[in-house]
């Protein structure tokens, strides 16, 4: 079991003891386990008793319950609370603002078991009518279950690339020429089919060799003689692969990886893509663009919005590439909520060929995320300049994750804001906002010259929580009249500024920094699916920020400083 499934079953047990009015002081204990695993990097599951009875905070029942989780899956008193708790209950216990006294009060009071129930409940206005909920609670509860509702049986899109490869490599290990096409081909960021074409002379000898795949089951109602269809084992979304002729296969491998949109647009000849690339046989797709007299569009840009009018300003090689990126900007480390320290996540960095990184830990008013005061900020400044002695010419950038307050102000006062190279400033609280209010707040931290870098700019939380309404023309304005980079965020949850705004970005002259936001190495990796996004929003190298190397990004923040 990984480190953030036993924190997850932990953090439900904290939840369920709240849910039945357990002893405070065992809650307490469980919560101050949780903070202690959070900063442990090593892996849980296969720590030996004593080593885990060493990480302060965690005594021998803790070790014994992460044993059982690693072995069994579950320890006893969480098996009990789940038995005295109907499912549906555990659920609510999910819904963002829903906490665990709130939910008791629904399930004893208004006898609501499920979410069906309590949406019902919201639509009847019952909830509202309870003590201590009222209309705005009510309509924000009913508003997360409607959200949740519409992301069901989605994936994002790391979640949905595990299941999608382990298909792939399976296909290919039993000698199938196979590639992953719809969504999985266009790196869209949100995922509800694994889709894959397979080359074949020999469909029904195909479909037996399917057959025997482990975790694969069919779907034989809607499974025909050249398509499978069916799901993988504890995956939600839903798999199809599609069985094409050897001479075929370019050809059907382009018209199922694009979206219908970009698949009719019209030729020279009057013909549309799709007319096009099914006419006759391709060598690769490029070829089916040259007969079609169209400019190529990349695979990720093949959503139909604006990929040719993209292809009339721009060559192909100027889209931004993984290989492009020079180093990494906005990453924690153990001084607010990180695993590592701040040597071992440069250090990492440089290991995977990076120039430079970029430190920016949450700032004080991140209280919940054990943000810097001001003393710390200066104890961390002291250790990147030895370690900038240590690692050159690898550089280490002083950088923040400065709150936005609810004004728009950041939670420095301009003397310590001066001391960093950059500063991202993000949103983290308040998230309720109405369009308006959140646009102007996000506007006037944008004004404030110490902003270097907006940091995920909607707080979205992918397939889990909504973004803040935003005007995003306005704030990219203001981004473009204060000379302010726009993030995208890469980690998977967020992706965040969303693809779709990067043409309107890139008109207005903003760049963009492709971000990770990692809090531990492992989440420096996630840079791939930030670069996924950049390109689908045809972002150029020359207007993306950490394309800048070492040298010229110590400038730009030296210039920007002055």
């Amino acid at each position: 079991m990984e480190n953030a499934e036993i924190i997850r079953q932990f953090e439900l047990t904290i939840k369920l003891l709240e849910l039945h009015g357990e002893n405070p002081f065992k809650i307490r204990g469980y919560q101050g386990a949780v903070a202690a695993l959070e900063k442990t990097a090593e892996p849980l599951a296969s720590l030996p008793p004593d080593q885990l009875s060493q990480i302060e905070g965690i005594g021998k029942g803790i070790v014994e319950k992460i044993r059982l989780l690693g072995t069994q899956g579950m320890f006893p008193e969480l098996h009990e609370l789940l038995q005295k708790t109907p499912a549906g209950v555990v659920e609510m216990l999910e819904i963002p603002g829903l906490g665990p006294k709130k939910a008791h009060t629904l399930w004893k009071e208004l006898g609501i078991k499920t979410t069906e129930g309590l949406l019902l409940a919201c639509e009847q206005n019952r909830v509202a009518a309870t003590k201590g909920f009222g209309e705005k609670t009510q309509e924000n509860i009913r508003q997360a279950l409607l959200f949740r509702l519409s992301a069901g049986n989605k994936l994002r899109c790391d979640e949905a690339e595990t299941a999608a490869d382990y298909l792939l490599q399976t296909l290919r290990e039993m000698g199938l020429q196979a590639t992953l096409t719809g969504q999985m081909a266009r790196h869209t960021e949100i995922v509800n089919q694994i889709q894959l074409v397979v080359s074949t002379n020999q469909p029904v000898q195909t479909h037996r060799q399917l057959g025997r795949i482990e975790k694969l089951r069919a779907d034989g109602k809607n499974s025909g003689p050249f398509a499978w269809r069916g799901h993988l084992d504890g995956v939600p979304v839903a798999v199809e692969i599609l069985l094409v002729s050897p001479g075929t296969f370019t050809g059907q491998v382009f018209v199922h990886s694009a979206a219908a949109a970009h698949l009719r647009r019209t030729t020279e000849s009057g013909h549309t893509l799709l007319q096009t690339a099914l006419s006759e046989t391709h060598t690769d797709d490029a070829q089916i663009y040259v007969k079609a007299g169209l400019p190529y569009i990349l695979p990720e840009m093949r959503e139909g919005a604006s990929e040719f009018d993209w292809a009339q300003k721009h060559r192909i090689e100027e889209i931004i590439t993984f290989q492009d990126l020079k180093g990494i900007l906005h990453n924690h480390s153990t001084y607010s909520d990180g695993k590592h320290t701040l040597e071992e996540m440069a250090v990492y960095c440089q290991s995977m060929g990076y120039a430079y990184f970029g430190i920016s830990d949450h700032s004080k008013s991140a209280f919940y995320a054990n943000g810097l005061h001001e003393d710390r900020v200066r104890q961390q400044h002291a250790e990147i300049d030895a370690l900038n002695r240590q690692l050159a010419p690898f550089k280490i950038f002083k950088g923040i994750e400065s709150d936005i307050l609810n004004d728009g102000s950041l939670d420095y006062a301009n003397d310590v804001l001066q001391t960093f190279d950059f500063i991202v400033a993000s949103i983290h609280s308040n998230l309720k906002m109405d369009e308006a209010k959140a646009t102007q707040r996000l506007i006037t931290a944008i004004e404030n010259p110490y902003t270097t870098i907006l940091g995920h700019p909607t707080g979205r939380l992918l397939l889990r929580r909504e973004g803040y309404p935003i005007d995003h023309r306005k704030v990219i304005d203001a981004c473009a009249a204060n000379g302010v980079v726009i993030e995208i965020n890469a980690s998977p949850w967020r992706l965040d500024l969303d693809w779709r705004w990067l043409p309107y970005a890139m008109e207005k002259g903003v760049r963009i920094s492709i971000n990770p936001d990692a809090h531990e190495k492992a989440g420096l990796h996630d840079m791939v699916y930030g670069t996924h996004v950049a390109r689908k929003g045809g972002l150029t190298k020359v207007l993306t920020f950490n394309a800048l190397t070492a040298t010229e990004m110590a400038a730009y923040f030296g210039s920007r400083k002055k």
